[in-house]
């Protein structure tokens, strides 16, 4: 387990190509084509490997997986951006969202680009990928990779996600967000060895401190009037920066509930509160992947939202029994050992009352002789 290695993930800009045309490709380059994986199993021995051969990912469409010494950086359908090096994790979130065609989207938190680039895949350039970010330098690259990549519907914005309005007239359409915010980066390997070597007290600080926004950022992207989808990721470890922001925000929007993504992914939440089986986890150990983690709100229709009131109010009754019926529990508890006390005393009295009725009689019989 300890000495497992990343493979090559490479996933197919749809944009610019088809996977068949790049598999064709690589054919020609003298790779031989596995197949689709069937297992993590088998991509772990793959990974172990080295030479020209590739697999297609078991779990993600258009995910080429190649040897860990695969090197693209001077691959002509890399420098074209006909492919993008992302790792498999990393490309979850937008799949997970997968926002029909033509769909008004919003990228919260967008650069460097890699996840705004796999939406305008998935919507094929139509409709409106509404993308910010507030590091100047790191949005002038991410144009620079989307413009390699061919994508023609976005609108950048060097700007705080959360003090975008959502009622603005502009962003009325907006039916899904990917909420994809500032974390420790604890899943990534180098920011691993950073957080161990961290005081206790300055870990916990920042983990607080980074969970608030991400709460605040989840909650802003909750509050646009027509979204109906909206997926949240990080690449953290950490419960406090998962579950428990998605807890929380479930409770402050009860309009939104998870919606149960991907079955056969063999890792999920913590078992931290009712749903989060919903949402999935990452890690190299286990997927073969960086750590991350994510979980796809969607909103509720009326009727999905009046029979979550029902249950809601169902298991209000069902805890407001339990706990009338623990508290008779403790008053017959209480009475038993009252009345207990009662009979032990009365005892004790009749016991003493006899002792002094004997005590007597013997003096008696003294007293005739």
């Amino acid at each position: 387990m300890l000495g497992r290695v990343l493979p090559r993930y490479v996933r197919v800009n749809t944009l610019k190509t088809s996977l068949d045309d790049v598999i064709t490709y690589f054919k020609r380059q003298g790779y031989a084509n596995k197949g689709k994986a069937r297992s993590i199993e088998e991509l772990v021995d793959f990974a172990q490997k080295s030479g020209k051969f590739f697999l297609q990912d078991l779990h993600i469409p258009n995910l080429l997986v190649f040897p860990p010494s695969t090197d693209f950086h001077n691959d002509s359908l890399y420098t074209s951006g006909h492919l993008i090096l992302q790792d498999k994790a990393s490309c979850l979130p937008a799949l997970l969202l997968d926002p029909p065609v033509g769909a008004c989207v919003i990228d919260a938190c967008a650069a460097p680009g890699n996840k705004t680039s796999q939406l305008a895949a998935i919507v094929q350039n139509k409709g409106k990928v509404f993308a910010f970010d507030l590091d100047t330098k790191r949005l002038a690259t991410m144009s620079t990779l989307l413009l390699r990549a061919g994508v023609t519907c976005q609108e950048l914005a060097n700007q705080d996600f959360l003090k975008v309005n959502p009622c603005d007239p502009k962003y009325q359409k907006v039916s899904h967000i990917l909420v994809d915010p500032s974390c420790s980066g604890s899943g990534m390997p180098n920011q691993m060895r950073v957080l161990t070597d961290e005081a206790g007290s300055e870990k916990e600080e920042r983990l607080q401190a980074l969970s608030a926004f991400q709460r605040r950022a989840l909650s802003h992207a909750l509050s646009f009037p027509s979204v109906q989808y909206v997926v949240y990721s990080t690449c953290s470890i950490h419960q406090q920066e998962n579950e428990d922001v998605v807890k929380d925000i479930l409770q402050q929007h009860p309009d939104f509930g998870l919606v149960n993504v991907l079955p056969s992914w063999p890792l999920r939440g913590l078992d931290t509160f009712a749903g989060s089986e919903c949402c999935l986890r990452a890690s190299l150990t286990e997927t073969l992947t960086n750590g991350f983690f994510v979980a796809l709100f969607k909103r509720r229709s009326p009727e999905e939202r009046r029979l979550y009131e029902e249950l809601k109010q169902s298991d209000l009754h069902q805890e407001e029994a339990s706990n009338r019926e623990n508290e008779n529990k403790d008053l017959v508890i209480s009475d038993s050992s009252v009345q207990s006390k009662r009979k032990s005393e009365q005892i004790s009295q009749d016991s003493a009352s006899s002792t002094k009725k004997k005590r007597k009689k013997k003096k008696r019989k003294t007293d005739q002789s």
